[in-house]
């Protein structure tokens, strides 16, 4: 098929984005899986709506600025992806015009230094923290400050958890039956660093052995999503130079950063790291599906009457299609009742940056999922993000309810450890 962009021009992006585009003949089974379009009703707020306004974008029919609104409206969950019949990759072509287009982006100087701070903070696990401890001293101040301030307040948790400091090696437990290195992840590291810890103690439990390499540092997940292409490279690159490749597979226990990580052949086609980030991808599992594939041993302590709704963090429903996988480590543990959530689709609005540069419609979302969450009548909500986690958390509060959140692997470690 002759290609209408003019991909000569823009290389191995524009061959990339060019692709994309063709594929879709919009036939419009995105529109209800799109967040955007459920709760505005716009064409132009829609994936067949977004396709369009890039398609004339890149072919010089329309200016960039005035696409633009409706393209960072784009929470980037891939639902469409799961709903379209065409296979188009949506995910492919936002990350990469955004790549392409945020340089000739006309931002003004205090929207450039707003989005460079969250970038830089998000991705220093320890000055995460420092902000985190800041912020709560900020927090009853949060009504009267503008919402570029207020909205990362809103999402703070009541109280600021102390760091917890990870071994370079945690040894399995018995006889080892797998080895893997394990990506700890940024916000997580300070929001919720129970997350890491329940997941090592889970593995270690399961005979596998973990390598924490010293020299990993963000996915880069985050800065590629946002359109800071050339921060996403440079930490894409550190993070090939630090993992090892005596290991059976790379571990990560949040959804963004598994498909981020898997994101590196995209990032890198047509370059020297192409073959390393091809490998490296290959290797990636979320933790759930490289339990699940291992074989997860017997939960010894039952409990009746546990009742658990699972939410599904997008990047791992949409971006991965990994649904199956977490539920069925849920469903192993004996006693417990798995509660499916209405519009489980549906992004909660979290969509990493998303809730702080878009906190509005990410409001709304956040509402909306916490109203079907209550509804479950469950005892846990239980995720694999630590976006959704912090969304969740925040929302359900809002609305008074008293349902505890919990990352998939915290639920697994309190089984094992005959706590439920």
């Amino acid at each position: 098929m002759k290609h209408t962009i003019p991909v000569e021009s823009l290389g191995v992006e524009g061959e990339i984005m060019a692709h994309a585009v063709e594929a879709c003949v919009h036939c419009g089974f995105c529109l209800p899986a799109c967040p955007t379009y459920v709760e505005l009703g716009e064409e132009m707020d829609s994936p067949r709506g977004r396709i369009f306004l890039m398609k004339a974008v890149l072919e010089g029919e329309l200016p960039l600025f005035e696409a633009t609104p409706f393209i960072d409206r784009c929470l980037g969950c891939q639902g469409c992806v799961t709903a379209c019949p065409s296979g188009v990759p949506y995910g492919e072509l936002l990350t990469t015009f955004r790549g392409w287009s945020e340089p000739q982006r006309n931002r003004s100087a205090p929207e450039r230094l707003y989005r460079s701070a969250i970038l830089n903070v998000l991705e220093r696990p320890k000055l995460f923290h420092l902000g985190s401890i800041l912020g709560q001293l900020a927090k009853p101040f949060a009504k009267i400050l503008p919402s570029a301030l207020s909205a990362p307040l809103g999402l703070l948790p009541s109280k600021v958890k102390a760091m917890q400091p990870l071994p370079h090696i945690i040894p399995a437990e018995g006889v080892r039956r797998a080895r893997v290195a394990f990506l700890a992840g940024c916000a997580q590291q300070s929001l919720e660093p129970n997350f890491n810890s329940a997941t090592l103690r889970v593995l270690a439990k399961n005979g596998v052995e973990v390598v924490i390499p010293q020299g990993q540092g963000c996915c880069g997940a985050a800065a590629l999503h946002t359109g800071a292409r050339e921060e996403g490279l440079k930490l894409a690159r550190n993070n090939l130079r630090a993992f090892p490749r005596d290991v059976d597979a790379i571990i990560s226990n949040a959804a963004g950063c598994s498909s981020g990580l898997k994101e590196y052949p995209l990032i890198f086609e047509g370059m020297e790291e192409q073959d390393v980030a091809r490998w490296f991808a290959s290797k990636v599992r979320d933790v759930s599906v490289f339990l699940s594939e291992l074989g997860p041993l017997p939960i010894p302590q039952p409990r009746a009457g546990l009742t658990v709704a699972y939410h599904d963090a997008c990047h791992l429903a949409h971006a991965q299609g990994i649904k199956r996988e977490p539920r069925a480590l849920l469903k192993s543990i004996p006693g417990l009742e798995l509660r499916e959530i209405a519009e489980g689709d549906l992004c909660c609005g979290s969509a990493g940056t998303y809730n702080l540069e878009q906190p509005e419609l990410a409001g709304r979302l956040g509402q909306r999922k916490a109203k079907n969450v209550i509804e479950t009548g469950a005892d846990y909500v239980v995720s694999g993000n630590i976006g959704c986690h912090t969304q969740l958390s925040s929302h359900l509060n809002k609305q008074g309810s008293p349902m505890k959140v919990m990352h998939t692997f915290e639920l697994l470690d309190l089984a094992y450890a005959g706590k439920l």
